[in-house]
């Protein structure tokens, strides 16, 4: 599965921006994040199949994904953007998302979008 990721640049906080990540097959996507200095952190997980979508607390009710399976498209939007979301955005595909937040569940990951937000 090859994956490519893009959306990322610069908001001000409470800003939105939205991540794409096209990829070259029907698969469960996650996003992670990566910021300077902090481990990798899991944000969110969809199936291809009816949806079924999960987010870590730090983003709920501020990030919301969804796909568009005609394109093999997953986005993420980001609303309510602050400065500690600056990291660097990747998404990832695996065979599911029961384990979404263990990235060793993932076997392809995109190269990675960097997010900033600052004032």
């Amino acid at each position: 599965v090859q994956l490519q990721a893009s959306g990322g640049g610069w908001a001000q906080p409470g800003g939105s921006l939205r991540l794409s990540c096209e990829a070259s097959e029907v698969t469960y996507i996650g996003w992670f994040r990566r910021a300077p200095g902090k481990e990798r952190e899991g944000l969110s997980c969809i199936s291809p199949y009816d949806g079924t979508s999960y987010y870590t607390t730090s983003v709920k009710g501020r990030f919301t994904i969804f796909r568009e399976n005609a394109k093999n498209t997953v986005y993420l939007q980001m609303n309510n953007l602050k400065p500690e979301d600056t990291a660097v955005y990747y998404c990832a595909a695996g065979p599911q998302c029961s384990n979404w937040l263990n990235s060793d569940e993932y076997e392809y990951w995109g190269q990675g979008t960097q997010v900033t937000v600052s004032s």
